[in-house]
């Protein structure tokens, strides 16, 4: 198994660093607010890298924090708290805020079947770790203080330009220095910032009543769970030149190493050739594609046609032949599997198998891994029983529900719609049960011209996507 390893820039061989366990640690939301699709985009992938791992026979250990304090506007140390900011949006405190938005998050997951990760753990509750950890640098002689708080002295690692291969002497001083002009280098970082009393989320300190930084979370939690060198650190490439660059740097301060043996970073999912972003206005949550008719695996799928370090440009129009190729892909599934042929179910075709592993061990290339499902489902001359068990545990990987009933792909929860949709739909089953048909094939029309279909069974209404 290869992947491409930041820390390299190339193409490493997978060498796990106890035999047969594997410790992941990705880069989780900070949660001041919703989620959109262009986060799930990573976590789609890594969840994929994790269950491919879990194929492989690893046992994995998977890890993601969650920031609910210290993330800064921006991703250095300058501008608001964005948790304090999500809080004054709209009105609530920033603990409601952040359990608003895990939540959120956590409901993404499920619906994209993300699984959800071993430990997903919060920045907030483990405020003592990242006091520990900060005395430990400082102890060895990497900090100073200045009237914002405890900084990190980068000029104490020679190597902090490596990582993301900076070019120091053009970096402009730029709102670092305008938050902290004490700082020795506009790139040195705050660990412990003491000199906002005003903040929301103070803690008591050696250095001061305050709260941490924004990096200094991950290094903190990654080390308690995973150990002091762990296999794989994931994130978006968005991270390398930053955020990880300083994770690199303080774990280099705490233990003199790296913490992780693998850097994989992640393309960003595009609209029009843009970043999605709340600031742009081009962003759509997991929830928003359900409103419009989607199942949220018709994503997963289109997700997993790119590979993650190729990105992925999403369009409605793509969304919607990613739904067409997962039905088919679905219903010839099921077809397979109900032919019988029993005798080879638990056989599997042993090439498909090795070209599938094949794919995902080349620094998981789903798409490639996709295409020898396909192959496999239209290949005429394998024995039902072997090719259903083969599709069986390839979707333990992919992660598409292939046999979970063809139908379930266009049935759409009626309580996830927009509110609009979701009244008609409540009208037209009174006038069903009423006996009211006239009106029930009206309110059947207005359904249908919000795009949607709906079919009466002997379960009742399903709404579908429309035709």
């Amino acid at each position: 198994m290869r992947l491409y390893n930041t820390l390299t820039r190339h193409l490493d061989e997978f060498k796990p660093m106890a035999l047969g366990r594997v410790g992941v640690y990705s880069c989780g939301p900070t949660v001041y607010w919703n989620q959109h699709i262009g986060h799930m985009y990573a976590y789609v992938h890594w969840d994929v890298l994790v269950r491919f791992l879990r194929y492989l026979s690893f046992e994995v250990k998977w890890v993601m924090n969650v920031t609910d304090v210290g993330h800064m506007t921006s991703d250095e140390d300058a501008g608001e708290d964005k948790m304090e900011k999500g809080a004054k949006r709209e009105g609530v405190s920033v603990w409601d805020v952040a359990n608003k938005y895990i939540g959120q998050f956590i409901d993404s997951l499920e619906l994209l079947n993300v699984h959800r990760p071993d430990v997903l753990c919060r920045a907030t509750e483990h405020i003592a770790e990242q006091i520990g950890l900060i005395k430990k640098i400082e102890a060895n002689g990497f900090t100073y203080r200045t009237g914002t708080g405890i900084v990190f002295d980068t000029s104490k690692f020679p190597g902090y330009s490596a990582f993301a291969k900076l070019d120091l002497e053009k970096q402009k001083s730029g709102a670092r220095v305008e938050i902290d002009a004490e700082k020795k280098q506009p790139w040195d970082f705050l660990l412990w910032i003491t000199n906002q009393p005003a903040h929301l989320m103070q803690w008591e300190s050696p250095w001061g009543r305050g709260f941490p930084g924004w990096h200094i979370e991950c290094t903190a939690m990654s080390t308690k769970y995973l150990g002091e060198t762990f296999d794989i650190h994931t994130g978006g490439k968005e991270h390398i030149p930053v955020h990880h660059t300083d994770e690199i740097a303080q774990a280099f301060g705490a233990f003199k190493h790296v913490t992780a043996n693998y850097w994989l970073h992640n393309e960003w999912l595009t609209v029009s050739g843009e970043k999605m972003s709340k600031s742009l206005g081009n962003f759509y949550t997991v929830q928003d594609l359900i409103a419009k008719g989607y199942d949220p695996l018709a994503l997963r799928y289109l997700i997993l046609t790119s590979n993650y370090r190729t990105g992925l440009n999403f369009s409605w129009e793509s969304l919607t032949a990613a739904k067409t190729a997962l039905l088919r892909l679905r219903k010839s599934s099921q077809a397979i599997k109900a032919a019988g042929d029993r005798k080879n179910r638990g056989i599997g075709c042993a090439d498909y198998e090795q070209r599938f592993a094949a794919a995902l061990a080349e620094d998981i290339n789903s798409p490639k891994a996709l295409a020898v499902v396909w192959d496999l489902v239209n290949d005429p001359d394998l024995p039902s029983g072997a090719k259903t068990a083969s599709l069986e545990r390839f979707d333990s990987v992919l992660g598409l529900k292939l046999m979970d009933g063809a139908s379930a792909l266009e049935v759409f929860d009626s309580t996830k719609v927009s509110d609009s949709v979701g009244l008609l739909l409540k009208e037209r089953q009174t006038a069903r049960e009423a006996k009211d048909f006239p009106l029930a094939d009206e309110l059947r029309r207005k359904i249908e011209a919000e795009g949607y279909r709906v079919e009466d069974t002997e379960e009742g209404q399903q709404l579908r996507a429309g035709a």
